[in-house]
């Protein structure tokens, strides 16, 4: 796929608030096509679970295509492969799956071993495992689609846009825009429209797993529990973030 230049920040700075003003309180089917009128199939969304689900199914209902494409950081749960299996069936065929650089796992794991991030924090593995791949995917692209919802995690997406400058991979070549066509929908609501279109999920979400990322790193939520309270349980609240949605991004 030939991907169109990137915008000048002046000009994404425009397109940015041309957006807010129109989309304005607009559902996420709307936005989702608004990002396809802009970028076209271009405009890749990120795979990795329930929302991102939610999104391909968005989709395919108005009949527009994206690339999508997915982090494999080679500590995924079996369910969660299975679940990228049955959307790459459904959805998208030609689905890509980036995966970390071997030469980095190798040399992290051999300088710490396989679990520094319980003594270290998880940011320099989340580096090379997401962050780094996430990287690969998005070079040169225009637009990117995530499924980030506001009450995902008060502490960090608590004021997440629906349209936004991504600060942490725009580049020389240009500016990155990101969508977050969910990011006014609640749990309930990404459950709502799964059930009634009957989209895949991760089996995992029937053992007590609401927010899954990597095994080590993802434990089912107590009763009570804030859906994210199961992501790096063992480091604070305001620090659950892998840098693939960095909170200082500006709108």
């Amino acid at each position: 796929m030939t991907l169109p230049p990137r915008l000048t920040r002046p000009a994404a700075l425009d397109l940015v608030a041309q957006l807010q003003r129109e989309l304005a309180l607009q559902p996420p089917h709307v936005i989702l096509a608004a990002a396809h009128a802009q970028f076209g199939p271009t405009a890749a969304i990120s795979f990795s679970g329930t929302e991102d689900v939610a999104l391909l199914g968005l989709a395919q209902d108005i009949g527009l295509p994206f690339r999508v494409f997915s982090l494999d950081t080679g500590r995924m749960h079996p369910e969660t492969h299975a679940l990228l299996q049955s959307c790459r069936e459904r959805f998208a065929p030609d689905l890509e799956v980036f995966s970390p650089e071997a030469n980095q796992v190798e040399a992290l794991v051999r300088a710490k071993g396989l679990f520094s991030f319980r003594t270290e924090g998880h940011h320099e593995c989340c580096g090379i495992r997401k962050v780094a791949p996430l990287r690969r995917a998005l070079a040169a692209a225009p637009a990117w689609i995530t499924g980030q919802r506001r009450d995902q995690s008060p502490d960090t997406r608590s004021e997440v846009p629906f349209v936004q400058i991504d600060e942490s991979f725009s580049d020389s070549s240009g500016v990155l825009l990101k969508f977050n066509p969910l990011a006014r929908w609640s749990s309930a609501q990404v459950w709502q429209y799964i059930r009634a279109a009957q989209l895949p999920f991760n089996a995992l979400h029937a053992q007590g797993y609401l927010s899954i990322g990597c095994a080590p790193c993802t434990r089912p939520v107590l009763p009570g529990e804030h859906e994210r309270a199961g992501r790096w349980w063992w480091e604070e609240a305001t620090k659950k973030e892998c840098g693939l949605h960095a909170v200082a991004n500006a709108s």
